[in-house]
């Protein structure tokens, strides 16, 4: 006669192991599965656990580490804990989208890069960062690349009301171009670089580590828009302490996750206007009083453009603006970097 077989002695437990010897290492790259992770000084390939479940790791993550930590080139650790973050960087598919993806964890400032030209600024791009750094809790800081090529004085008239801490640089590969201001703003924090390709981001990487060999694209004389170089955000540990994290260039930035009210918040500059609506104003709406605030308070014509800026991204929430920012053909995607991928 045939027996089922019992399910053995060891019976089931939801118990898992402590991994009380488990190291802690910080993320510097993500890559099909593959995580290059940093214990102290030492470069460490690991693979997610079973632990993590459907946890998704990201550049600046802290984790714990155990198994193979040797970093010998056939070494693989396995990461079983993803540490709390401490901020989180997100974007959204496009603006009427609210399902978020994490870019960066752990981040301290973002560090937005544009062009004074070749390609031209997208200022309402800047603005879109804007209200993500603010959003995530990140210090934004300005860095004007190719001031060769164009002055920054326009761009930086715009931005002054905010008080808003900003870097202007050349363009080239030499140490030289890289202001110590730049330096000192960068040294002892993790600070991610964001911009379109073409703008100058790998660039100042290189210039700033050059042992990080980043490729650099050019700038297409047709579309005038940038070749994409970099495909994934990396992370490169400063000289000087800290850590940099370079992004792919991005054509545009969601922000369908972010609240209506949590967008007006990043345009403090406009706060005193916004103080004068009527209750329930949603700044698009004919009896708006910012209208008539700006008209007492601009006399150069920065805050009209920052008003149309915020205007545009809260339509966009709707539906109401096309996707493009600064691009009337509205060929840009918030939502895609320049590699195509959502």
């Amino acid at each position: 006669m045939r027996v089922r077989p019992g399910k053995g002695s060891r019976p089931r437990t939801r118990r898992r192991p402590a991994h009380e010897d488990a190291a802690e290492g910080f993320v510097a790259a993500v890559d099909r599965g593959r995580y290059r992770c940093f214990v102290g000084d030492l470069a460490v390939t690991a693979m997610g656990a079973r632990e993590l479940g459907h946890r998704r790791v990201v550049v600046g993550d802290m984790v714990r580490l155990t198994g193979d930590i040797s970093g010998a080139p056939d070494a693989l650790a396995r990461i079983v804990q993803v540490l709390p973050r401490t901020s989180a960087l997100r974007r959204s598919p496009d603006d009427t989208d609210p399902v978020q993806r994490v870019i960066v964890a752990n981040a301290e400032q973002l560090v937005i890069v544009c062009a004074l030209a070749d390609p031209p600024p997208r200022t309402r791009l800047i603005d879109r960062f804007l209200v993500a750094a603010y959003d995530a809790g990140l210090d934004p800081l300005l860095c004007l690349t190719k001031a060769d090529l164009a002055s920054p004085d326009v761009i930086l008239a715009g931005y002054a009301p905010l008080g808003l801490r900003h870097v202007v640089t050349g363009r080239g590969t030499d140490l030289a171009v890289v202001p110590g201001e730049l330096r000192a703003e960068l040294t002892g924090r993790v600070s991610v670089l964001v911009g379109h390709s073409g703008v100058g981001k790998s660039t100042l990487v290189n210039a700033l580590i050059p042992a990080a060999e980043r490729a650099v694209g050019t700038v297409s004389p047709v579309t005038g828009r940038g070749r994409h170089t970099s495909s994934s955000a990396v992370a490169f540990r400063l000289p000087g302490g800290g850590w940099i994290i370079d992004t792919p260039g991005l054509r545009g930035f969601g922000l369908g996750h972010i609240s209506p009210d949590n967008v007006v918040r990043a345009f403090p500059d406009l706060a005193a206007g916004i103080e004068r609506c009527p209750r329930g104003c949603n700044h698009l709406q004919a009896d708006c009083a910012l209208d008539a605030w700006v008209a007492e308070q601009d006399d150069d014509g920065a805050l009209r453009g920052r008003l149309d800026s915020l205007r545009r991204l809260l339509r966009s929430r709707d539906g109401g603006d096309p996707a493009g920012d600064d691009d009337p053909a509205g060929h840009d995607d918030p939502g895609r970097d320049d590699a195509g991928r959502g």
